[in-house]
């Protein structure tokens, strides 16, 4: 197995949970009105140290995208997805970004988040506000 790479980022940082790599910076966040089956996810325009899972179409709240699941290259933890295909125009915003699901993350002030209770588990996508 060869050397692994990571990047440092430098700012107020979103890392893995687990293993404390770094994922994302907070001035890179698109949305924090994003819901994933454990709870809160925020939309990155940009993250770091994710090795991306193979693309599938799944059905979310907003319609049929392309999406890939983005793990921890550090330690292996699912993290997040990354949006390939957005196949609705109104959606086409998220090609290329990632989600990163909250309770997978330590926050920039060094808080965890956790799974609550109240999560919504059916969707993927951006609460309709």
């Amino acid at each position: 197995m060869g050397r692994l790479f990571q990047v440092t980022l430098e700012g107020k940082i979103y890392s893995c949970r687990h293993c404390k790599t770094h994922l994302a910076l907070s001035d890179d966040i698109v949305s924090k009105a994003f819901q994933c089956k454990h709870g809160k996810a925020y939309l990155f325009s940009k993250v770091v140290n994710v090795t991306v899972g193979v693309k599938e179409d799944r059905l979310m709240m907003t319609g049929l995208h392309t999406v890939a699941d983005i793990f921890c290259v550090k330690c292996g933890s699912i993290v997040g997805w990354t949006y390939e295909t957005a196949h609705d125009e109104s959606q086409k915003y998220k090609e290329g970004k990632s989600v990163l699901e909250r309770c997978k993350l330590d926050a920039p002030d060094g808080t965890n988040y956790w799974v609550s209770h109240e999560a919504h588990i059916g969707g993927s996508d951006p609460d309709d506000v």
